[in-house]
């Protein structure tokens, strides 16, 4: 009777193993199932961020925004209304290794989308992501070489006094960059000479959109 005990115990536990064994394999097989499908997920985002990359690349000529910056490496520049940050990484490898952007927008959620697009460029660590109010600039005063707002300062309730705002978180050789479709220009124009600001230079890389510098109240060209 003891042998025929030990017996099916050694029977039992080799089922147990089997049963184990096999519960383990079909484990590995899910998650190798589910990493390849996440890997290729993983895999079309970044070809999509770098499609939209290369399109807006090509359509908007980016490197003009920042020749109008005039920033390099180890400037502090803040992009305002950054957004998904297709400006952002070109500022971003302008100032690298030793400098720093600012990247404020009203909503979170696009700023998760830039950081992605700023990890997939290596670039993430230079930019600091900072949630701000609609009309407030949210910026450091004396802190910055260069502000850009692009496509963004017609969204302001109040465009003069967020520019009188902005102008004092400059350092006193910054400047401000206003990027916007044409048909803001005229507005965009008018706000900035009312608060002050000494227009710098202006030009028309691409034909929907103007790029205009601005240096803070009081400075000389």
């Amino acid at each position: 009777m003891q042998v025929i005990t030990r017996a099916r115990l050694a029977a039992v536990r080799a089922v147990l193993i089997a049963l184990a064994a096999c519960l383990g394999l079909a484990a590995c097989s899910g998650k190798d199932s589910d990493a390849g499908k996440n890997g290729g997920a993983q895999n079309n985002k970044a070809d999509d961020i770098t499609r939209e990359q290369a399109r807006f690349d090509a359509e908007r000529k980016p490197e003009k925004v920042v020749q109008a910056l005039k920033i390099g490496p180890g400037s502090r520049v803040a992009d305002v209304g950054a957004g998904s940050g297709l400006l952002t990484v070109h500022l971003a490898r302008a100032v690298k290794p030793t400098g720093q952007v600012v990247a404020t927008d009203i909503d979170s959620a696009v700023l998760d989308l830039m950081h992605s697009r700023l990890q997939a460029a290596g670039l993430a660590d230079i930019v600091e992501r900072r949630v701000v109010g609609a009309d407030t600039p949210g910026l450091e005063d004396a802190t910055y070489d260069a502000i850009l707002l692009a496509e963004v300062d017609h969204y302001f309730g109040d465009p003069i006094g967020w520019l009188k705002a902005a102008a004092k978180a400059l350092k006193p050789t910054g400047r401000i960059v206003i990027s916007n479709r044409i048909h803001h220009r005229a507005k965009s124009m008018a706000a900035a000479q009312k608060a002050g600001l000494v227009l710098e230079a202006e030009s028309t890389p691409v034909p929907t959109h103007f790029i205009a510098s601005f240096l803070p109240p009081g400075a000389a060209k």
